[in-house]
């Protein structure tokens, strides 16, 4: 069960890696503005509202972690409850 874990978190780092094309350069011209993640603490309710989508889910216990992302950025969610979720960033 932990290696399913790990494996997730190792597939969302490696897409993050994979799409940043720009080779730490900045933004390219013409592209358009990028809003700010959300706040390194947030929940699921937020980032499904602004756009992120959800890539796994894995059970912990009597709680699921669930991984989110939405182009490079990326979160781990904790379901503490089905209406209660604490989520942190993980880049």
């Amino acid at each position: 069960m932990q290696l399913a874990a790990l494996s997730a978190v190792l597939f969302l780092l490696a897409s993050g890696a994979s799409a940043q094309d720009n080779q730490g350069f900045g933004q390219k011209l013409g592209a358009p503005e990028v809003a700010p993640p959300p706040a390194a603490n947030t929940s699921m309710s937020v980032l499904l509202s602004q756009g992120y989508e959800i890539k796994a889910a894995v059970p912990n216990g009597n709680k699921f972690v669930v991984f989110m992302q939405k182009d490079q950025s990326a979160y781990a969610c904790e379901m503490q409850s089905l209406t209660a979720s604490r989520c942190g960033t993980l880049n």
